[in-house]
């Protein structure tokens, strides 16, 4: 039976045809996503961990401010080697082994960034924490990576968008506690053993789960058709294929422009408005808002594709109100006193980019069969690292000017005049 090809059947007839090609979909398809999310939360809250207190981790183990920005910055170095690599294990080891590699390398590092107050006489803490920082930023790519591959090999055509959301929202989730847990843990220097402790635990029970519950990468029978030719083309010959395939070219671009915008305003949202006058309080709620917003938006659009299978459609709209937000902030940013719309703005960055993010993963993948997922995903992902470390020279520019801005205004506030300076503050 062929389809016009205008027709979009919903969910009951794609029911009704799986039902005809013994198509079937397992309940342990939710354990698998369980898992997955769970490892993207855990592996986010450690990227993170060491942001919020970055001046009590610098005091304390007699660190530069440069070198604990090392310890968020080599996430996006590791991603651009570690992302092939991810790209090949995917599509060639399967979705089963690439997890459990990742949650022990999430549970690993987690464990080393530790060894510093475990093991006494240690000179150099910093190379424990890089080292424990530089697994986990292995693990990343192939946790980022999977969650496209999990839904079109697990879910059937009327859930793969919403599986995909959540296996991708999990990781600015992560980002969000990270950025209220650190400071709500570390008070004083003291409290910072049982930081790192406590981030130990998530990532202890996804490392078990992992290990434990996965017992395969794909079912026994396939949920839906696209499921069957999931992996048809060979690492190589699915890397030409991207290459030649023009709508998937546009597609990475736009979307990998997109990873790159977004990872540059959380790492720059702090030294843009700081310089303004806006205090930290106020840039954390906006950084809350974005991310809070950003997860509803892509729940509701997520379901939404689902039903109506607009995907073409939700991503070319949802890029255009992005860069419309991108716009107005670029322009109220540079005025002061203007929190609410500031606050607004931020929300609505979020709602429309971050809902976008796993439609056009999803769509990615659409447009780019008979390649593998993994690659599909991966490229858009590499992409969008490889931007942002374009701009690493700027950011590291701006970065300095704000934050000896930032320290003048302190230093002139009435309630910072009589405090030293900063043991760990360097030029």
């Amino acid at each position: 039976m062929v389809l016009p090809a205008g027709d979009r059947p919903g969910a009951d007839a794609t029911q009704a045809l799986g039902a005809l090609w013994d198509y079937r979909v397992y309940a342990r398809r939710w354990v698998f996503l369980l898992v997955l999310s769970l490892l993207s939360f855990s592996n986010a809250t450690l990227w993170l961990s060491f942001a919020p207190v970055a001046d009590m981790i610098a005091h304390h183990f007699l660190l530069s401010t440069e070198q604990i920005n090392w310890l968020s910055r080599v996430y996006l170095v590791a991603s651009i080697p570690s992302g092939v690599v991810a790209i090949w294990v995917l599509d060639s080891v399967g979705l089963r082994w690439a997890t459990i590699v990742c949650a022990w390398l999430n549970f690993v590092g987690s464990v080393f960034r530790t060894l510093p107050f475990m093991v006494g006489g240690i000179q150099d803490p910093f190379a424990f924490l890089m080292g424990g920082q530089s697994l986990c930023a292995l693990a990343q790519t192939l946790v980022i990576f999977s969650p496209a591959k999990l839904a079109a090999l697990w879910f059937p055509e009327h859930q793969r968008a919403t599986a995909n959301m959540i296996g991708t929202m999990s990781n600015p989730l992560g980002i969000l506690v990270a950025n209220l847990l650190s400071p709500a843990l570390v008070k004083k220097e003291e409290d910072i053993p049982m930081m790192l402790g406590i981030y130990i635990i998530p990532a202890g029970i996804t490392c078990l789960l992992a290990t434990t519950c996965l017992l395969e990468s794909v079912p026994p029978t396939p949920p839906s058709a696209r499921a069957i030719h999931s992996t048809s083309e060979k690492f190589l010959d699915g890397l030409k294929l991207l290459s030649c395939n023009r709508a998937y070219v546009v597609l990475a671009v736009c979307f990998g422009g997109g990873i790159g915008i977004f990872s540059s305003f959380s790492a720059l949202l702090e030294q843009v408005l700081c310089v303004r006058g806006y205090s930290n309080e106020f840039i954390g709620l906006c950084g809350a808002l974005f991310i809070v917003f950003g997860v509803l938006g892509a729940l509701v659009l997520s379901l939404y594709v689902d039903r109506t299978k607009l995907f073409t459609e939700a991503v070319k709209i949802g890029f255009c109100l992005t860069s419309v937000v991108c716009v107005a902030f670029a322009l109220v940013s540079q005025l002061q006193g203007q929190t609410l719309a500031l606050a607004a703005i931020c929300s609505l960055l979020g709602l429309f980019g971050f809902a976008v993010a796993p439609i056009a993963m999803e769509l990615a993948v659409e447009c780019s069969f008979p390649v593998g997922e993994g690659a599909a995903a991966g490229l858009i992902f590499v992409l969008g690292c490889f931007l942002v470390l374009f701009f690493h020279t700027p950011y590291r520019r701006l970065q300095a000017e704000a934050s000896a801005s930032c320290s003048i205004q302190e230093d002139m506030s009435p309630a910072t005049v009589d405090r030293e300076p900063h043991p760990a503050a360097t030029p």
